[in-house]
């Protein structure tokens, strides 16, 4: 625990998180009626302000990894970690604006999709894609282990509660009022979780004045410290900004990052066309203040207390220097906002994917009788609730053991995801000769060759890894797509002239 916080703040943030844990599960309560049907579980489609769900769509993009872990980076490279936070707005948004309509449009023109996986079944006429990519969405687990790791640090280091403990409690809150309300919870309480933490962002920011001294003086001193802290390549050892190729391929992963499964979940719970603009530029305004800001209190943390152990610690740190103990307090759990609004969305859609797109694809081929819809329905929605508790006690048992860098285990499970899925989706949308056995193999290309390059050393640069695992990963597609297609209009003659 930090020596430098009164006791009494300590106890003000143990009581905001009570009153925020009552407040999650009246939420929660109150989503119920929208969780008792598998649509109403996973999207709570039109029950929730687009604006809401902007915001929603914010907070969970920015994750701790925006709050405490690219900070992070921040204290320990530099400035060059602004490649990061700059192209989480300036790409991953102008991602989203090409992306949202068209994806809606086809939910809707297929009936409702639930989920992604769904979505690419869908596209591809393939339950077995469709599986594949429900169990590739389960590489979130070390998401959400990043997530629990996070919030366990804070606890540890504002509260002084042991890791292990903050650990059980990151769990026990996300997934009771997930599990009570489903996708109305975590769409109302992610809405207001990014609104704090647009203002915890702003704060940040302008304390960089009267910290500092301003931007100039926080150059000259992260300079008089290391030149490297500076540059906008940082060459030190260890830096994933270390090149110009690396830089680019950063900036092509926050453009894929769009296409994560609890992120694009987001847009199917807009009800009408219409509902995209205040969507669209909600997320916007939001994702724009909480990538871009938030950075800068890791440069000045460096520049304060340049000897952390820990570089995780830096954004916790920094605020109690910036600010009275009491605002720090509110601003920290800003930050454990940001943490909770990831957590949620990410439980929401691996347990809703068990349900939706695993057990309702496997279920009526292994009963011994015919099920109903209806009872199909209920029984997947019993299915992904039961599955978030166990979910939650796999995650719970991963995230004892802390890893070295939060954000680097957090992009590496993310980027595992985006390998397989990336080529698929995009070429569904532009190519209408993508064929399901390309989507297949390239889903198993891209997620395998980017965890071998990485497990196995192969490219060390966890972004220049997932470019390569991409690419290979389109070509695959492509290739495998015009021979599916050339044999099925080869067999489509020989019946024709049989």
């Amino acid at each position: 625990m930090l020596s430098i916080i009164p006791g009494y703040v300590i106890w003000i943030i143990i009581v905001l998180a009570i009153f925020y844990f009552a407040l999650v599960t009246w939420i929660g309560k109150r989503g119920i009626s929208h969780s008792k049907t598998m649509a109403g579980f996973a999207t709570a489609k039109g029950s929730v302000s687009p604006i809401i769900v902007g915001a929603s769509f914010a907070a969970t993009y920015s994750s701790v990894n925006l709050f405490i872990g690219v900070p992070g980076l921040a204290y320990q490279y530099g400035t060059s970690v602004l490649w990061y936070t700059l192209g989480c707005f300036g790409v991953s948004w102008i991602a989203l604006l090409l992306i949202a309509k068209k994806f809606w449009k086809f939910s809707q023109g297929q009936g409702g999709v639930l989920t992604l996986p769904e979505w690419l079944g869908k596209r591809y006429k393939s339950k077995v894609l469709q599986v594949l990519v429900a169990l590739l969405i389960l590489f979130n687990v070390y998401y959400i282990v990043g997530q629990n790791v996070g919030l366990a640090t804070i606890f540890e280091t504002i509260v002084g509660i042991p890791y292990v403990w903050g650990i059980v409690i990151a769990v026990v809150i996300t997934i009771a009022y997930i599990g009570i309300g489903g996708a109305f919870a975590q769409l109302v309480s992610d809405g207001i979780q990014g609104l704090l933490m647009a203002v915890t962002s702003i704060l940040v920011f302008v304390s960089i004045f009267w910290v500092v001294g301003g931007f100039s003086e926080l150059s000259t001193q992260l300079a008089a410290i290391d030149p490297n802290l500076v540059s906008a390549i940082n060459t030190t050892e260890g830096s994933p900004y270390d090149s110009r190729l690396a830089i680019a391929a950063v900036q092509f992963m926050l453009f894929a990052f769009i296409l994560m499964p609890h992120l694009l979940n987001k847009i199917l719970s807009l009800e009408t066309e219409a509902d995209l603009r205040p969507f669209t530029l909600s997320s916007g305004v939001i994702l724009f203040l909480i990538s871009t800001l938030m950075v800068l209190g890791g440069l000045a943390a460096r520049a304060q207390f340049p000897n952390l152990a820990n570089p995780d610690q830096a954004i916790p740190v920094y605020l109690f220097e910036a600010f009275h103990p009491v605002i720090a307090a509110f601003l920290i759990f800003g930050i454990i906002s940001a943490i909770l609004s990831s957590t949620d969305s990410l439980y929401l859609g691996v347990t809703s994917s068990i349900g939706n797109d695993v057990y309702r694809n496997v279920a009526p081929h292994v009963s011994r009788s015919p099920i109903s819809a209806e009872t199909l329905d209920r029984r997947a929605v019993k299915v992904s609730k039961y599955s978030l508790v166990f979910v939650g006690l796999a995650t719970l048992y991963v995230s004892f053991n802390r890893p070295e860098s939060l954000s680097l285990l957090i992009q590496f499970s993310y980027s595992a995801i985006i390998c397989g899925v990336m080529a698929p989706i995009l070429l569904g949308y532009v190519w209408k000769r993508a064929h399901r056995y390309g989507a297949i193999a390239s889903l198993i290309t891209g997620t395998s060759l980017y965890v071998l390059f990485t497990t196995a050393d192969i490219i060390s640069n966890i972004y220049l890894a997932m470019l390569a695992s991409t690419l290979i990963s389109f070509l695959v597609m492509i290739i495998l797509s015009f021979v599916a297609n050339v044999q099925t209009e080869s067999a489509k003659r020989t019946a024709y002239h049989s």
